[in-house]
């Protein structure tokens, strides 16, 4: 089996809780019928700054941009998403996180999903997280 993996394209922090290496990749492709597993995003911009502080619908699109960009790197698009896991800090958000997703997804190609509120996630100012596993060939 070969596996390509494709790293972070920048570090998360210079310093703190969250700087030097980190033990995850941005997605891991399979090859054999082709899997890619895209690890949690958050709202992070290219700067690693969080994007629509206190805004979830702004914070669920940078999530889904990101996204794009391992899809991108891997060869595929949101139609080959078969499963997201979105983790919520507050689940009366719901709307705005849908309404974002159906610009993303394809009706004809929805993935399977699963949306759990949470108490917090990896930075103060995230609101919602989402990874993802697509197939493709």
């Amino acid at each position: 089996m070969q596996k390509t993996i494709y790293p972070l394209e920048s570090e998360i922090a210079k310093e703190g809780t969250f700087s030097g290496p980190l033990a995850f990749a941005n997605g891991v492709q399979v090859e054999g019928g082709k899997l890619l597993f895209v690890s949690g995003q958050l709202a992070f911009d290219d700067r690693m700054q969080i994007i629509g502080k206190g805004d979830m619908g702004a914070q669920t699109r940078q999530v889904l941009e990101n996204i794009k960009k391992a899809l991108t790197a891997a060869g595929a698009t949101f139609k080959d998403i078969i499963r997201v896991q979105v983790f919520v800090t507050d689940l009366t958000d719901f709307r705005a996180v849908h309404d974002v997703r159906l610009e993303y997804f394809d009706p004809d190609h929805l993935p399977a999903s699963t949306l759990i509120q949470v108490a917090g996630l990896a930075h103060a100012d995230a609101l919602i997280e989402i990874d993802a596993v697509a197939a493709f060939e």
